[in-house]
């Protein structure tokens, strides 16, 4: 896993170098290279985090979660991650108008997704009150 993380840190790092260096010249190829640096980190991670998923998934089963809180709870991280993942992007471009949209439209799927966990949540705390619906 520390190798993997080493490999990721430097192929940013020469990105990072590459960038900068043809930023001034050809700023076109710079977000290019930018683009294509973050697609290839997030191909990257895909492997590993393959194999959490299936981890997450093999522990709930044993403890007897439902998996449905499960999947809506990695649903929630995954749009966390890709709305923020979305937004530096669009900062990269120059694009400060659009990132904070996109980082507004992330939070409100992961509110429109959470409803149903705060729903069982308020019915089980109302189950455990005295007198509660």
């Amino acid at each position: 896993m520390v190798i993997e993380i080493v490999q990721v840190v430097g192929f940013g790092l020469i990105a990072t170098f590459l960038i900068m260096v043809i930023n001034e010249q050809k700023p076109v190829i710079a977000l290019a290279i930018a683009l294509v640096t973050g697609a290839m980190i997030f191909l990257f991670i895909m492997a590993p985090l393959q194999a959490a998923l299936e981890l997450i998934s093999t522990l709930s089963g044993q403890a007897g979660i439902n998996n449905m809180y499960i999947q809506t709870l990695l649903k929630i991280i995954g749009i966390a991650y890709l709305s923020e993942f979305g937004a530096h992007i669009a900062r990269d471009a120059d694009q400060e108008s659009i990132a904070s949209k996109i980082e507004l439209a992330g939070k409100m799927m992961i509110i429109m997704m959470a409803i149903p966990i705060f729903q069982v949540l308020i019915e089980t705390v109302l189950a455990l009150i005295p007198g509660g619906a």
